[in-house]
């Protein structure tokens, strides 16, 4: 078990130095100037220059980049005295940290990844995604339930009546939902049941988790804004987990064991339950898994078209305003995500298939 989890562990640390390598020199290179866009198109040349010392964006490319992986590092190097160097600990940059030991001018830290401030409103980007992230979790999450419930149910009704009326139209739905992209799906859907039949459904087009009262009064919960985004995102993984529940269950029904289990006299429900589904979840819990992460990291469109303030408002409103440590923040955390996820998902495959070892 242990020797499966640092496997898994050591594969998801070399994908991620290849992520930060990666973001870090694409958003090196790319034409546009942070400095420019905080001070103005008006600003003049010695203003730039003092910002971009300032954000160390004067250094070259290969110091920079060793600066960005020192940030981000938990164990970091700095340099106790020279306030002008990059690797200058101030205490307002990373605390907290612990000291872990001082090599005359130099210290080495314990800290959490720092992932530097907005070049817009200088908040903290650690900051910002906390701030945004809980609602695309929420958006992503309730998406995914609905996507499982829905997809589970419709996946095991369409095997029981294989080649019947249900499971054509369970097919051609399931068709229509995979091939419908998901910023058309979230036009359609908001002009549907937000415009037309806005009356009737009593839903926005437009909203947020956090609604401001009329009367004043602050701000309360609204979830039946979640509702349009949610299904919006929920119909793709919906379409997929109804498939492959339904290839999975044929599969299992026609084994050896499902034929003794009724030749013993159990009852449909506990063949089909207890036996053919608990068999047939391995693909679609990995399925899931997989889903999730990418509804996590893919929920840009469907943000941006409702209004919801998550991950994936703060990627478009940083590459909008040339605010790279947001993007690349969000990007690398969203990476993490996407790690974490699958190995999860890849312990849980193994949990409920005694096939897989976990020590391979």
């Amino acid at each position: 078990m242990l020797r499966f989890v640092f496997k898994r562990l050591l594969y998801g640390l070399l994908v991620l130095l290849g992520v930060v390598t990666l973001v870090f020199f694409l958003f090196n290179i790319l034409p546009g100037d942070p400095a420019r866009m905080m001070l103005g198109q008006r600003a003049d040349q010695e203003s730039i220059d003092i910002i971009n010392r300032d954000l160390g964006r004067d250094l070259p490319i290969g110091t920079q980049y060793a600066n960005y992986l020192n940030d981000l590092a938990p164990i970091s190097f700095h340099n106790n005295s020279d306030t002008t160097s990059p690797f200058f600990l101030a205490a307002d940059k990373y605390a907290p940290y612990t000291t872990l030991l001082r090599l005359g001018s130099t210290s080495v830290v314990l800290k959490a990844p720092y992932l530097r401030r907005s070049y817009q409103s200088q908040r903290k980007v650690s900051d910002i995604i906390a701030t945004a992230f809980p609602q695309t979790a929420l958006l992503a999450f309730a998406a995914m339930l609905l996507a499982l419930v829905l997809g589970i149910t419709l996946g095991v009704v369409s095997a029981l009546h294989k080649d019947t009326w249900v499971d054509r139209t369970t097919l051609v739905l399931s068709t229509l939902g995979m091939s419908l992209p998901s910023f058309f799906a979230a036009i359609l859907i908001a002009w549907l049941f937000a415009y037309v039949l806005a009356d009737i459904t009593g839903l926005s087009m437009f909203g947020n988790l956090y609604t401001v009262d009329d009367y004043g009064c602050g701000e309360y919960i609204d979830l039946k804004n979640l509702i349009l985004p949610a299904v919006t995102l929920g119909i793709r993984p919906l379409a997929t987990l109804t498939q492959l529940t339904k290839n999975a269950m044929l599969d299992a029904l026609s084994q050896d064991y499902i034929r003794t289990a009724r030749a013993k006299g159990l009852g449909r429900y506990r063949v089909v339950v207890h036996h053919a589904l608990r068999n047939a979840l391995n693909p679609v819990v990995t399925s899931a898994g997989g889903w999730l992460a990418s509804l996590l990291a893919g929920a840009v469109f469907v943000e941006y078209v409702f209004d919801w303030k998550g991950m994936g408002i703060v990627i478009v409103d940083g590459l909008e305003q040339y605010d790279f440590p947001v993007v690349m923040g969000a990007i690398l955390f969203v990476c993490i995500l996407l790690v974490v996820i699958n190995i999860l998902t890849d312990i849980a495959y193994a949990l409920l298939d005694p096939r897989v070892r976990l020590d391979r």
